[in-house]
């Protein structure tokens, strides 16, 4: 279990946000129904949920559902710091590559990613699901460098 300064409850009520929001998924083609969700630094959470199309490219994973309605709801200035992905399939799904991506733009490195794994549930720091991603975060001052 990773060590992280949000408590275990926090967490676990995350999960269970994200649960929920994997009960509205579309996903008439897959049937995977996935939910996130996001604890922003304020403590406010934001979930979404996977969004399919037949035309599978153009498809939203939860993740990027979720992070797109905060942004929304609360603006570019959001920081993430925690994040949980759930499905009601019994499968592994953590966060795909363009999801971390993304989720890089305002999440705390240390910030702790909850995901079914083919283990179990794992949780670990997003700077460790994301090694290696483009290097552009936002300053301080909400400006590019």
């Amino acid at each position: 279990m990773m060590k992280t300064s949000l408590a275990q409850d926090a967490l676990d009520n995350l999960v269970e946000e994200a649960t929920k929001a994997a009960e509205n998924s579309y996903s008439p083609y897959s049937g995977f129904k996935v939910g996130a969700a996001l604890r922003l630094h304020d403590g406010a959470v934001v979930t979404g949920t996977n969004v399919e199309n037949v035309s599978f490219g153009l498809t939203i994973c939860a993740e990027r559902s979720a992070l797109v309605r905060a942004v929304s709801q609360y603006g570019p200035g959001i920081r993430i710091d925690a994040v949980a992905v759930a499905n009601l399939n019994n499968a592994a799904s953590p966060p795909c590559g363009a999801c971390r991506q993304m989720l890089a733009e305002f999440a705390a490195p240390d910030a702790p990613i909850v995901f079914p794994a083919a283990d179990g549930t794992r949780t670990m720091p997003f700077e460790e699901i994301l090694p290696l991603g483009f290097d552009m975060k936002l300053k301080k001052t909400g400006n590019r460098a």
